[in-house]
């Protein structure tokens, strides 16, 4: 529970500087960034199986063989994004790109924090 809190946190921070450093992402605060990561913590946790799923069915698999798995699993978590945006009324991204971008980036974040606390 800790440790799921740390990361609503850090991903929080990790929304507001990517906010600051993309152009095309919108968020209103603090408070908005806390709860846009609550969100997509939630998303997360109940779609990203399925998402991940339906991309290497797409994709029959091509990167999951490869080893390359990481690629749908970050596709399918800026899918989640887009779904946050739609959701949230302070929290914009302006097209898909910006929404990958943000899952990239949140991705090595978390894999550094993770890493950090093991």
């Amino acid at each position: 529970m800790l440790n799921w809190l740390l990361h609503i946190i850090i991903d929080a921070a990790v929304l507001l500087i990517a906010a600051k450093m993309l152009p095309k992402v919108e968020l209103k605060g603090w408070k908005t960034a806390i709860l846009v990561a609550f969100l997509i913590g939630i998303l997360s946790f109940l779609l990203s199986w399925i998402l991940t799923a339906v991309l290497n069915i797409a994709t029959l698999g091509i990167f999951y063989f490869l080893g390359l798995g990481f690629i749908t699993r970050i596709i399918a978590y800026a899918i989640i994004i887009e779904i946050a945006d739609k959701l949230s009324s302070d929290f914009k991204t302006h097209g898909f790109m910006p929404s990958l971008w943000l899952a990239i980036i949140i991705a090595i974040v978390g894999s550094l924090v993770d890493w950090i606390l093991l």
